[in-house]
């Protein structure tokens, strides 16, 4: 680790401890309703409670458990199928022109606003969830390879030409190798995105997922188990966003190099 990379480590972790110093600071002084905003000691309790006792049924793990299988399985199945799709739209301009429609009317879209369409189709079990966390995770990984494609210089192209190359080798050596640092930002990107839409996915008919408890203790002004459902949600985030990051360090290790 290198001095800059530990100067901004230590401004990040002084950013975290300020904010809860801050929190416990508003908290102490009772500057908001405590139904509001509560102290962290509550949220710690609720975790304990959480932890011991579960949460209608389910422990916090469990909880947190369902929302992560439905969340990979989408981001799984909407990284094999955006990426090809992506690239080949990309190369190929004719197939962009079948594909662009199509993500760009639905790309916009708020997620409850076809969400009902797909719990008329699938059901109300983990099938119309996970296809609405694949439709949010594909068009961001779709977009980003079609932009990444597009974006390469035609020379690079044509010198694998020259030497003798065909389309499929170029697509293999030239165009895919080069596509890699936006593709690995697309999935991150999609990630992102899918996680925001975890919530929305656990609304209907579902009785467990990290979501569905935030927007379950919502109902009860449980303050408390909001904030410890937000935090877990967070910090689950940013794990999964330093997975993808160490997987990119091993297959782009020149990205950010001159």
């Amino acid at each position: 680790m290198n001095k800059k990379t530990a100067t901004e480590k230590i401004i990040s972790m002084g950013t975290l401890v300020s904010i809860l110093f801050i929190w416990i600071i508003v908290s102490a002084l009772g500057l908001v309703d405590q139904n509001l905003v509560p102290n962290p000691k509550s949220v710690f309790v609720a975790f304990v409670d959480i932890m011991e006792n579960g949460y209608k049924n389910f422990t916090l793990l469990e909880h947190l458990a369902e929302s992560m299988k439905r969340l990979i399985i989408a981001f799984f199945f909407a990284a094999i199928t955006a990426i090809p799709l992506g690239l080949a739209s990309g190369y190929n301009s004719k197939i962009r022109a079948v594909f662009d429609p199509l993500i760009e009317f639905y790309r916009p879209l708020p997620p409850l606003a076809y969400y009902t369409l797909l719990v008329l189709w699938m059901g109300i079990e983990n099938e119309s969830k996970i296809s609405l966390l694949f439709l949010a995770c594909f068009a961001p990984a779709y977009i980003s390879c079609v932009s990444a494609v597009i974006k390469i210089k035609e020379d690079y192209i044509n010198s694998a030409y020259t030497v003798g190359a065909n389309k499929l080798q170029i697509i293999r050596y030239v165009i895919f190798p080069a596509c890699l640092p936006d593709i690995f930002t697309g999935l991150r990107t999609s990630l992102g995105v899918a996680y925001t839409t975890l919530v929305s996915a656990e609304m209907v008919a579902a009785n467990s997922g990290i979501g569905w408890m935030v927007l379950d203790a919502s109902r009860y002004l449980r303050s408390d188990i909001i904030f410890l459902g937000i935090i877990i949600m967070g910090i689950t985030g940013i794990l999964l966003d330093k997975g993808i990051q160490l997987i990119e360090h091993r297959f782009v290790p020149w990205k950010g190099k001159e």
